[in-house]
């Protein structure tokens, strides 16, 4: 999937159907002159139904169909005949679809499993026919309830990824590039900031046919939980992953204090972010020779609270172990 059809936020206007009148129709026959009210109940009008679906991806679909309105439910009719219910309106979104009122901007439901179905907008309640308002004072009610209207409203879609391993890094870490590496995926790749402007997704393959998903997610800079940057746009995809892959490049400043600050953005986003696994990967180790590995590794066994691991993505170093790791978290 290139990165301009990924689309991760739509708003959308949605009507469900308006309920069918009752009917206030008298039963005719020959020889039966007044038979009494016999009209039908009408039909309820189609509900905005919102759907998991897993084979989709991206709300890109929905990006310019923005206006979904469902049937209307039929009127009913003589011989105690009920009127049609409203066709239902599905709108098919893949996991991870948070809804959200957008007038309150709250979030109303989130769709997180194939199949799964949320009535967004109920339709009308059908009208009651005549004959249910018969009784002894009034034989021959020649009234019936009208539908009730179909309930208007604007909802915003936002997906959130679902992947079992979020990259967590500054842009130009090296994110696409092992995501690249160790999957099926084709990232835009270059050697500058932001790169990546959407969450791309690839599945890694693991020994015995078992597999897990990695996201690369655009990269954080300081202030991304205010929005600076890409800001939240790229923060809420990591609230779906359940293990972190903090990415850090072996020339780094700081490695120990460039995890601090990755770690304190996600901290003011979410602190419910600090529950998640955590693994550090020491990206561009192809840098180091040996001597310089173990001078680092006795500084950051001091400094870091978390394991991590020398990989390099161009030379495959640490890759299998890697994977290895990911596995064990991902399963423990």
């Amino acid at each position: 999937m290139t990165e301009g059809n990924f689309v991760d936020y739509v708003k959308i206007h949605v009507t469900s159907g308006n309920g069918g009148g009752g009917s206030a129709h008298l039963h005719r026959e020959k020889f039966i002159e007044k038979g009494g009210p016999d009209g039908g109940d009408g039909g309820r009008g189609g509900h905005i139904i919102v759907k998991g679906n897993s084979n989709l991806w991206t709300l890109l679909h929905l990006k310019y169909k923005r206006h979904m309105r469902a049937g209307h439910g039929g009127h009913g009719s003589k011989s105690r005949s009920t009127g049609h219910d409203g066709e239902d309106m599905y709108i098919e979104v893949p996991l991870g679809t948070t809804i959200k009122d957008t007038e309150t901007d709250k979030v109303i439901f989130e769709i997180t499993a194939d199949g799964e179905e949320f009535i967004a907008a109920e339709g009308g309640m059908g009208g009651r026919g005549n004959w249910h308002f018969k009784s002894s004072t009034n034989q021959t009610p020649r009234y019936a309830q009208p539908g009730i209207d179909g309930y208007e409203m604007q909802l915003t879609l936002e997906l959130k990824v679902l992947a079992d391993v979020g990259l967590v890094g500054y842009p130009n870490v090296g994110k696409s590039t092992l995501l690249a590496a160790i999957t099926a995926a084709k990232p835009k790749i270059a050697n500058y900031e932001f790169t990546t402007l959407k969450p791309n997704l690839g599945i890694v393959e693991y020994r015995d046919y078992r597999s897990f998903v990695m996201a690369d997610i655009p990269g954080i800079i300081e202030g991304a939980a205010e929005g600076k940057g890409i800001g939240h746009r790229f923060l809420r995809h990591i609230e779906r992953n359940s293990t972190l892959l903090f990415m850090i490049p072996a020339d780094a400043d700081s490695i120990a204090g460039q995890y601090d600050v990755l770690l304190h953005e996600l901290q003011k986003y979410n602190p419910e972010m600090l529950d998640k696994s955590r693994f550090i990967a020491i990206t561009k180790s192809d840098m180091l020779d040996e001597e310089l590995k173990a001078e680092l590794s006795e500084e950051l066994n001091r400094e870091l609270p978390i394991p991590y691991l020398f990989i390099s993505s161009i030379t495959q170093q640490g890759l299998v172990k890697l994977k290895d790791e990911l596995w064990k978290m991902l399963n423990s």
